[in-house]
């Protein structure tokens, strides 16, 4: 007997095929219906979602996949927002794109529906980084714009981030209106196209020269690139769209010696060398880290498809190349930065960087001693774009980011910019050469000497489909209920929960309010100073589970022993916590 579910679903079905649909999507529909009912169950079983960050899923037809219909109506919903808020004004939106399959026709899509409701509309003519589209909002002084990625996703997915007119994407309260609006859109007749397409302004190559010059505006030690300008770098946009800036910003930095891995710089949205294309994981940089050990090359970088993520390798003194998490690059990036504003000058108390919750407590330790105020906040560059927007005209931003390799310097961009990191990354290796004869990977061991040896560790548990979403859900209502006792053996002293906006210190029953937004995050903390942050994944069907240790490290002989130490401490916590 056909359950509720099952006749919901069917229903929407017969909707998709009975209305004003195109006839290959009607003709998809049909096949599943007739051949493929789990595939069907999954397409329709309800609307993909409009988040707080937009759409995001495995693009096929249904109102539960990325397609035409889903972006027309995530679109329309959003210009209806704008309408709203912005009663009177002349709208402007951007609108930017990755290397992934469809990518470009969501976003002439969008484009179309913007113009259709009267906007003004400025698309990029191909491929750009994320963080391009960012700085675009602002640069044009546009009320909203929209970038078609699905970020590091594997290739099936694609996503749709929206963005406000501060270049970054949206928060509260707009995020929540928007998806009320869009939740509004139940018929595909209700989105306008095919209107006004003379509204539409292409941007080339002109505007990406004026992104370019913004990013060297950061370059903070010209003299030292100056004499390692040959330093010999490996670059892989992993099929994506850095292919188009990240060389071209090294060379206006002034490196000369840029070594691209060229089966990675074609563009194609299948991402054909790679399982993945997460510069976070070791297989996907293996070509890169191949070419430099051939080469002899200093320094490995990678971007993810829409170039908002980096990835760095280091050679070490075995000639070994170690890929960095995101907690370390940001702690040099971070270190970088600080240590050249202060030999400058430029430090005078009113500077801070930001940081998320789940990102290496060495941040704050090394904002600390610059006498630099850091902020925490929630996960998502959007909570790190709120604060910059917060502090505008009041204090100066020098730079942040989060542990899932992503960072921004410079406050002009409102998004994490793997362009500005990369350069970055490339001029503080010329840096530590220069000044302390030090490679980048020495110069990191030398501050964990500093500042303690802080160690991460990232456990994610994926649940795909329905039935995954319920038991990610069950899993935090039990961590809620039960939490543990002991860590590792350690106790658990404090319990930060981001969803009652509380901490509570378990040794005195004291409860103190979490001043942040509302957020599905609980932290513990034990006794001997161990973290763990369990997040599910507001974009993936995961649950992600987050681990900070720290030790002192008395010298750099006695790194690779007690580099084993926490690795081993960490893999133990996941042991206790069942993850393994």
């Amino acid at each position: 007997m056909m359950n509720e579910l099952d006749q919901q679903v069917l229903a929407k079905a017969q909707s998709w095929l009975n209305g004003h649909y195109d006839e290959t999507t009607k003709t998809q529909v049909k096949y599943l219906l007739e051949n493929d009912p789990k595939e069907l169950l999954e397409s329709f079983y309800k609307d993909l979602e409009f988040g707080t960050g937009g759409l995001r899923g495995i693009m096929g037809v249904g109102s539960n996949r990325m397609n035409i219909y889903t972006v027309g109506a995530a679109t329309q919903g959003l210009a209806n927002y704008l309408k709203k808020n912005f009663a009177g004004e002349q709208i402007r939106v951007a609108i930017g794109h990755d290397s992934r399959n469809n990518s470009r026709m969501f976003a002439e899509r969008v484009a179309d529906i913007f113009a259709s409701n009267g906007f003004t509309v400025y698309l990029f003519d191909a491929l750009r980084p994320t963080p391009e589209l960012s700085f675009a909002i602002r640069e044009l002084k546009c009320h909203s714009g929209v970038v078609i990625t699905a970020s590091h996703n594997p290739k099936e997915y694609n996503g749709y981030k929206a963005y406000w007119t501060d270049g970054s994407q949206v928060t509260a309260p707009h995020d929540k209106n928007i998806i009320a609006e869009v939740a509004q859109i139940t018929d595909v007749d209700m989105v306008l196209t095919g209107k006004n397409p003379e509204n539409i302004t292409i941007l080339g190559e002109e505007f990406d020269e004026v992104y370019l010059n913004k990013i060297h505006e950061l370059s903070l030690s010209p003299e030292s690139v100056k004499k390692y300008s040959d330093m010999k770098i490996v670059y892989t946009p992993i099929h994506g769209s850095g292919i188009r800036l990240v060389p071209e910003s090294l060379k206006k930095f002034g490196f000369t010696n840029v070594m691209l891995v060229p089966e990675q710089s074609v563009v194609d949205g299948n991402f054909p060398t790679v399982e993945s294309p997460n510069p976070e994981e070791r297989k996907t940089m293996t070509m890169a880290i191949d070419m430099a050990a051939r080469e002899g090359a200093d320094l490995v970088l990678a971007t993810d498809p829409d170039s908002d993520r980096i990835g760095v390798a280091l050679r070490n003194k075995k000639g070994e190349y170690v890929l960095l998490n995101g907690n370390q690059t940001l702690v040099l990036l971070l270190s970088y930065q600080l240590t050249r504003w202060a030999e400058l000058g430029w430090l005078d108390g009113n500077q801070y960087v930001v940081k998320t919750i789940v990102t290496s407590l060495m941040a704050n330790a090394v904002a600390d001693h610059f006498n630099v105020k850091c902020y925490d906040c929630l996960t998502g560059f959007k909570y790190i774009a709120r604060i910059i927007r917060e502090n505008e005209g009041k204090a100066k931003y020098i730079g942040g980011g989060e542990e899932s390799f992503g960072y921004l310097a410079g406050d002009y961009v409102r998004d994490k910019d793997a362009v500005s990191a990369c350069s970055l990354a490339a001029e503080a290796a010329a840096w530590a050469m220069d000044t302390m004869g030090l490679t980048l990977y020495e110069w990191l061991q030398e501050l964990y000497v500093k500042y303690g040896f802080y160690r991460e560790g990232l456990v994610s548990v994926v649940r795909k489909g329905k039935e995954g979403a319920e038991l990610i859900q069950k899993m935090m209502v039990d961590f809620r209920t039960t939490p543990p006792q002991t860590i590792l053996g350690s106790p658990v002293v404090k319990i930060n929960d981001f969803l009652t906006l509380e901490t509570s210190c378990l040794k005195t029953g004291a409860k103190t309010p979490i001043q942040e937004e509302k957020s599905n995050v609980l932290q513990w903390f034990t006794e001997d100073g161990t973290i763990v942050s369990v997040r599910p994944s507001g974009t993936e069907p995961k649950i992600k589970f987050y681990f900070g240790v720290k030790a002192p490290l008395a010298s750099v002989a006695d790194f690779d022993k007690t580099l084993a130490e926490l690795d081993a401490k960490i893999e133990g916590i996941k042991a206790d916590l069942k993850l393994i």
